[in-house]
């Protein structure tokens, strides 16, 4: 997905949001959240996300290009919890960015402060992956 087309969107209980073409995402941000909340942990961030698990991963690993550790996704709470207490309760709230993966979405339920950081480090890993994958004039190249 190239940068230019990321475009976060707010959810709302209101039903207002963009269309997702992936059931499984759909089934999983229709859901309470209980049982299909995941963890991103990044860096020293522990963000709770929504998705499917496909779509999931292909978030983590566009983060993980913004990292000198791996950032890691969870299935469960991790043994340490959630530290920020913002990102703790922001689940009680209802508007939360929804990031456009392909053909479906993850919703970072985290506080605003820790959104816009995982947001900044989901574009600029776009940014990277894309840099990585342009093609450079290799086919000129001989090697």
């Amino acid at each position: 997905m190239p940068s230019a087309e990321f475009q976060p969107t707010e959810t709302d209980s209101d039903g207002d949001q963009p269309p997702v073409h992936c059931p499984a995402c759909r089934s999983a941000l229709q859901s309470d959240g209980g049982q299909t909340t995941s963890f991103l942990l990044l860096d020293r961030l522990t963000i709770p996300v929504l998705g499917c698990e496909d779509h999931l991963s292909e978030f983590t690993s566009v983060c993980d290009l913004t990292t000198e550790d791996t950032a890691d996704l969870l299935g469960h709470l991790p043994a340490g919890g959630i530290q920020c207490p913002g990102c703790r309760n922001a689940r009680y709230d209802a508007a939360h960015p929804m990031v456009p993966v392909h053909d479906g979405a993850v919703v970072v339920a985290a506080c605003p402060e820790h959104q816009s950081a995982i947001l900044q480090r989901f574009r600029t890993g776009l940014q990277t992956q894309q840099q990585l994958t342009a093609d450079l004039g290799a086919a000129d190249s001989p090697l």
